[in-house]
């Protein structure tokens, strides 16, 4: 029942600190790769993209956006919206 077991036997105390630093030290450089990429708050989102994200339908999003409390930016027919933006435009609602 030992499917999942690794040999040791054959490594030395550095070979093993050398596989756990490598190892470590790949994960950690994807994870900085992932965080850079995701941590884009100037993303611009579609109108899709932004409806998703806020839980709303189109029609809300149409009407926030024309009563300006939404920013929109337009290449063409085309809407955008930066996720910041979309943050700062989130209140605290006190009970």
């Amino acid at each position: 029942m030992q499917d999942n077991a690794i040999l040791l036997q054959t490594l030395t105390i550095e070979q093993l600190q050398q596989l756990i630093g490598t190892s470590v030290r790949n994960g950690i450089q994807e994870f900085q790769k992932e965080l850079q990429t995701k941590d884009n708050s100037e993303e611009l989102l579609s109108r899709d993209e932004t409806c998703q994200f806020l839980k709303i339908d189109s029609s809300t999003l149409w009407a926030w956006t024309n009563q300006q409390k939404i920013k929109a930016y337009g290449i063409g027919a085309r809407r955008y919206y930066k996720r910041s933006e979309l943050m700062e435009c989130l209140t605290l609602l006190k009970k």
